[in-house]
């Protein structure tokens, strides 16, 4: 079983940056894959990044890439998703959530435990 718990989301004006956190507990953190997704008002949960168990290998969303960057730190059992260059557009409740396995996937059905979510929303 693993626990994931995000934090780090508020209000921020078109341009500004943010920082969410996910700290895990439970079942081995470093031995598993990560991903952050997100879920806007009226739409489906979308995929946003992922990060490999070493952290070596990432992959993001079209819509996010070349401005948001994902992270993590096995000693503390907490993946980062840096954001920066924020649009109206990334409004939305984010989720972590955390694999079986050390590869990176981009699919929601690919992940077992999922965060409660941090609500984002960025002002035009």
């Amino acid at each position: 079983q693993v626990h994931l718990v995000e934090s780090g989301g508020g209000l921020v004006r078109a341009g500004g940056s943010l920082r969410l956190s996910c700290a895990a507990s439970g079942r081995t953190f470093s031995s598993t894959a990560m991903g952050w997704f997100r879920q806007a008002p009226g739409k489906e949960r979308e995929f946003v990044a992922t990060i490999s168990r070493s952290g070596i290998a990432t992959g993001y969303a079209d819509s996010v890439k070349g401005r948001f960057t994902v992270s993590r730190d096995n000693a503390k059992n907490t993946v980062y998703l840096q954001m920066n260059s924020l649009e109206p557009e990334d409004t939305a409740v984010y989720y972590c959530a955390a694999r079986l396995v050390a590869t990176v996937a981009r699919e929601i059905v690919d992940y077992v435990y999922w965060g409660q979510g941090t609500q984002v929303t960025v002002s035009s």
